[in-house]
């Protein structure tokens, strides 16, 4: 019995992830080159380009962990000139391997950079 608790406590301890309110992504324009970062809310929509972006989670993992993942849950939806979305994207974007889970589009390209606590964006309620 004891020899199990050495056992467990020589494994690394990976701490819960931290939900965060806001995402920050890029988002390149494939026909000019040109690269924009923007801050995005958790359940706000914002328009890059022909592409409404809903970020619905961002987690983080603290400084110390192992595992150092940050990931976000994206909706995309391309908007059509008559109006209209499509959803292009539903899932789950990593920021250290962007191009695993990417926004598959011909003239835009969506990546997750972090997940923050805050931003110099004012929220969707204050605008």
């Amino acid at each position: 019995m004891l020899l199990a608790g050495f056992v467990a406590a020589a494994l690394p301890v990976s701490a819960q992830p931290i939900a965060n309110p806001v995402a920050m992504l890029a988002g390149l324009d494939k026909i000019t080159g040109r690269i924009t970062r923007f801050d995005v809310y958790i359940d706000e929509t914002v328009l890059f380009g022909a592409l409404e972006i809903t970020p619905r989670a961002c987690y983080s993992r603290p400084s110390n962990d192992t595992l150092q993942r940050t990931s976000a849950f994206l909706e995309v939806d391309q908007r059509n000139l008559d109006g209209t979305a499509k959803r292009l994207f539903t899932g789950w974007v990593f920021a250290d391997s962007p191009a695993l889970n990417a926004v598959d589009h011909p003239i835009y390209d969506v990546w997750l950079i972090e997940c923050k606590t805050s931003t110099n964006v004012p929220p969707p309620d204050e605008r």
